[in-house]
């Protein structure tokens, strides 16, 4: 690990950035170029304290997550992502392999969304980037490390936890698009994709999950409508639109309250209540 280029590079990426450009407000006058030390911490979800003694030459060897969390912070590029891994000491990872980079006109996007839930997601579910309703919602699981990642993974070996956020009456339709989709994504992947593996994982870790997949089913989920259930304010009615990428592999999805519902004064509720609900919401 080299701690000076670290934290030089981590200086000159900071400074490069404006508030707005990761959707915050720019405020009063400012002193220093770019973004403050806390608000990088703020967007990479860590202390400021953690990031400021990276900046300063005296912090530990950022793990993989720490290092995936900085790159949606600082909006870096592919090769800035894999020059940040080299200079932590860690290999980069690899392009083909699991997702972890938000697709740069997604994230511009999620960067102007703060008075609806938003994430961006892969094609297996997994969550990249959430904006802070999204988090009071549902948790944050752009945290989510391993097989976790996966929402489709979650949803059929973690059942209690990961379906505690919808209706019980909507657990089964909910069950079989999560596998319809699945096999469209396996089907495009091709026999050797993340997306086969983890059907053969699924296979053998849930039988429902294997029952369903022998139904042969196969469908893209798009738009949706959908109640989603909040510890704090209960349940909450929302649609569903989806942005993809040119070559689908990641997605920006919103969830929309009919305007004036009970649905939108719950969300707004959530704004307020921010970290406490997010703490606990289900992850």
């Amino acid at each position: 690990m080299d701690r000076a280029a670290l934290a030089r590079f981590l200086r000159a990426r900071r400074e490069r950035l404006r508030p707005e450009d990761v959707g915050l407000p720019s405020g009063e006058r400012r002193r220093v170029a770019g973004l403050r030390r806390e608000e990088v911490a703020q967007l990479a979800l860590m202390s400021a304290d953690y990031y400021t003694r990276l900046e300063q030459e005296r912090g530990p060897q950022p793990s993989l997550q720490m290092l995936a969390s900085l790159t949606r912070a600082l909006r870096l590029s592919r090769s800035e992502r894999d020059h940040l891994h080299r200079l932590a000491g860690h290999t980069p990872p690899e392009r083909s392999g699991a997702a972890d980079h938000v697709a740069p006109a997604l994230q511009r996007v999620l960067d102007r969304l703060d008075d609806i839930p938003a994430l961006v997601i892969t094609e297996l579910d997994e969550t990249l980037a959430q904006n802070d309703l999204a988090r009071a919602l549902f948790g944050a699981r752009e945290r989510r490390i391993g097989p976790e990642r996966s929402g489709a993974w979650c949803w059929f070996v973690h059942p209690v936890s990961e379906r505690a956020v919808y209706p019980a009456s909507d657990h089964d339709r909910q069950s079989r698009a999560i596998v319809a989709n699945l096999r469209a994504v396996a089907g495009r992947g091709g026999a050797g994709s993340r997306a086969a593996r983890l059907v053969d994982d699924l296979r053998e870790r849930s039988a429902e999950f294997a029952r369903l997949w022998d139904l042969e089913e196969v469908a893209e989920r798009f738009a949706d409508h959908k109640v989603v259930v909040h510890p704090a304010v209960g349940e909450i009615e929302v649609d569903c639109q989806v942005l993809f990428t040119e070559d689908r592999s990641q997605a920006l999805l919103t969830l929309t309250p009919e305007p004036g519902s009970e649905a939108a004064e719950k969300l707004r509720m959530l704004s307020v209540l921010g970290p406490l609900a997010a703490e606990r919401s289900p992850a």
